[in-house]
C-alpha cells in the first residue's frame, strides 16, 4: 500500500513524469496537459531501443527501470507509465518499489472498453509482449467476468510510427493486413488501441474497421485516473504559475527528428522543449 508521508512539506510544483518506449507515450502526455492544465510534465521516450513489444520481458524490465531512475533525478510526484508493455510486465514492480504513485495504460482502457461495448466483444490490438501477457482481458474479465476478447498483435505499427512512414500511401495496407482476422468477426463492437503508439494512426485505423467498431485509445481514461490520484493524494499544482513555463520538458533516447515533427504536427506541442539523452 502506497503511504506518502508529509503531505504538508511536498513540493506541489514538482513535474509528472510520463515514460514510453518512444513517441507514443505523446498521445498520453496532450491528453494529461489538456486535462490538467496547471501542472508540469517530463516526458521520456526510449525511442533508440523501441519497439519494446518484441523484446524480452526481462529487457523490457531493465530499460523501463533505467528511464524511471533517470526521472527520479527530476523529483517527480507522480509516474504515468504511457507504455502498454511495460504496464503489461512492470507496474506490479514499479508500484511495489516506489513511495511516489504510479499509474499504468491498461485498467484504464479496459474500463472506458466495459462502458463502451453493446455486443460484449471486445477486441484488443497491441504489440506482441502486450497481447501474449493477457494484462487487457484480465482487466477486462476483473470488472466484467463474462465478457468476450478478441486479440490480436499487430507488430508492424511501431516501426511504421516510429520511422513516420504512417503518412505515406502504403500505410493503410499495412493497417488492413493486420486487422483482416478482427474484421472477420461479426460481432466485435469495441476497438482497444493497446499501444499507446496505435492512436497516431487512429484515423486508418477507423477507416479500415469502419462504422462497425469503436475504436478507443486509454489517454482520455488515464488523464481522468492520473487527476482522481492527485486529488485523492493531495498533489494537485496549488500555486498560480505563469502557463508559458508548464511547456512540457520531452527527452529521448533517440533520433530528434521523428519527436519534433510528432509533437508539432499531431499534439501542437510546439513550445514544449525537446532534448536528447542517453540511459546506456
Amino acid at each position: 500500500m502506497l503511504i506518502i508521508k508529509n503531505q504538508r512539506r511536498i513540493n506541489l510544483d514538482r513535474p509528472i513524469g510520463v515514460i514510453d518506449s518512444g513517441v507514443g507515450g505523446l498521445t498520453v502526455l496532450h491528453e494529461l496537459k489538456r486535462q490538467l492544465p496547471k501542472e508540469r510534465f517530463i516526458y521520456l521516450g526510449d525511442t533508440l531501443r523501441c519497439p519494446y513489444g518484441s523484446k524480452s520481458d526481462q529487457e523490457v524490465q531493465q530499460y523501463t527501470w533505467e528511464m524511471v531512475h533517470y526521472l527520479i533525478q527530476f523529483d517527480i510526484k507522480v509516474l504515468v507509465v504511457a507504455c502498454n508493455t511495460a504496464t503489461a510486465l512492470v507496474l506490479d514492480q514499479l508500484k511495489e518499489n516506489l513511495s511516489i504513485p504510479v499509474i499504468g495504460v491498461i485498467e484504464p482502457g479496459a474500463r472506458a472498453a466495459i462502458k463502451s461495448t453493446e455486443t460484449n466483444h471486445v477486441a484488443i490490438i497491441g504489440t506482441e509482449n502486450t497481447v501474449n501477457s493477457q494484462a487487457y482481458d484480465l482487466a477486462l474479465r476483473n470488472i466484467k467476468p463474462n465478457i468476450n476478447t478478441t486479440s490480436v498483435s499487430c507488430p508492424e505499427f511501431v516501426p511504421l510510427i516510429e520511422s513516420g512512414r504512417f503518412v505515406e500511401s502504403d500505410a493503410i495496407d499495412v493497417v488492413e493486413r493486420s486487422l483482416a482476422s478482427i474484421k472477420e468477426v461479426y460481432d466485435i463492437d469495441t476497438l482497444i488501441l493497446g499501444c499507446t503508439h496505435y492512436p497516431i494512426i487512429q484515423p486508418l485505423i477507423e477507416q479500415v474497421v469502419g462504422d462497425q467498431m469503436t475504436v478507443l485509445s486509454s489517454a482520455i481514461e488515464t488523464g481522468s485516473e492520473v487527476s482522481t490520484v492527485l486529488t485523492f493524494y493531495n498533489l494537485h499544482q496549488s500555486q498560480t504559475v505563469d502557463e508559458t513555463s508548464l511547456e512540457p520538458v520531452i527527452l529521448t533516447t533517440g533520433s530528434l527528428h521523428v519527436f519534433e515533427r510528432i509533437k508539432e504536427e499531431i499534439f501542437q506541442l510546439k513550445s514544449a522543449s525537446l532534448k536528447q539523452i542517453s540511459l546506456i
